[in-house]
């Protein structure tokens, strides 16, 4: 990643990469969280993610084609990580018309109304996720129960961090959190496939460490001194690392090279902003989850600290005062 930037005089040395290669790793690193999903809600989370993924692709490229009237760039691979990631966001039983809608604003409003890759402030997925929680709350916040549940409840259950707020003392275990056997969104639930995913995109350098561990130390560091001196289960470092959406957000959506920051100072920052507020907004906030808020907040200020973080130009002139 280091020798990434670095312009120098012709001739040049082609690396091989391309937003499709690191597009399609992304893919990749997505398949356990996927899997483990499958085997939680089964055929569900087939349809809406397959479902997730052709509506962003299509919108994007009737958009671009027919309104922007541009050559389609609806195959380079952002667009289907869109979809994936917004999939991975929802409830499993969230009807088909309600993700089309979410899909069209990730994709029209949030992306391409901007410019395009490349362009876009904030990070569509999570975008689109935050639209839909706002617009169909009763929807977004129904949970079904995972199918390998041992229970006749097969209609909605409360998320580990619903019932971490609001009933502490029904929580499932720590194996059942890590592993994902739990209500939540698709792609949210099983820690452990997402820091595989995550080992990938670091061994094949699609992404670097520093806003991942910054964000997950962040959080661990925060409710850890909280929970010394209040040893609450609400306040338990391990169970907000295993629980909701934190591991997701902070390995495939933090990490999203378009709305973070470009040095490696500008990223812990970052990481450090997101995880603040993610534990904020779950302690005292009016939602038991914060990293999309937190995420979405964080992208606002990504200008902002690649201006502060940035190295001067060689040759420039620093004015003081």
């Amino acid at each position: 990643m280091e020798n990434k930037l670095i312009v120098s005089p012709s001739p040049h040395i082609h690396s091989g990469d391309s937003i499709e290669r690191n597009m399609y790793h992304v893919l990749i690193a997505l398949i356990p969280a996927f899997i483990i999903a499958l085997y939680v809600f089964r055929l569900d989370t087939l349809i809406i993610t397959l479902s997730a993924v052709v509506f962003c692709v299509l919108f994007e490229y009737v958009i671009v084609k027919y309104l922007i009237k541009k050559i389609p760039s609806a195959f380079d691979g952002s667009a289907i990580i869109t979809g994936v990631l917004l999939a991975f966001n929802v409830p499993s039983n969230l009807p088909l018309w309600i993700l089309a809608l979410g899909c069209l604003f990730a994709i029209g409003v949030v992306k391409l109304s901007f410019g395009g890759l490349g362009n876009n402030i904030f990070n569509p997925a999570i975008a689109g996720r935050i639209f839909l929680l706002i617009s169909f709350p009763a929807q977004m916040t129904t949970w079904p129960m995972p199918a390998i549940a041992e229970t006749t409840d097969a209609v909605s259950s409360a998320t580990v961090l619903g019932v971490l707020k609001y009933n502490p003392e029904a929580l499932p275990t720590l194996q059942q959190m890590f592993l994902g056997i739990e209500a939540g969104s698709i792609g949210e639930m099983s820690a452990l496939a997402i820091l595989i995913g995550l080992i990938y995109m670091i061994w094949k350098k699609v992404i670097t460490w520093h806003i991942p561990v910054s964000i997950l130390v962040t959080v661990a560091l925060f409710t850890g001194i909280l929970y010394l001196i209040n040893p609450l289960e609400l306040y338990n470092p391990i169970i907000h690392l295993a629980s909701g959406g934190l591991m997701l957000g902070a390995c495939f959506m933090a990490t999203d090279y378009v709305t973070s920051p470009m040095t490696k100072k500008g990223m812990i920052i970052y990481g450090v902003g997101i995880g603040f507020i993610t534990v904020a907004i779950r302690l005292w906030g009016a939602y038991p989850e914060g990293v999309s808020f937190a995420i979405l907040l964080m992208n606002a200020f990504t200008p902002l600290i690649n201006s502060y973080t940035s190295p001067k130009r060689f040759g420039e002139v620093v004015k003081n005062g």
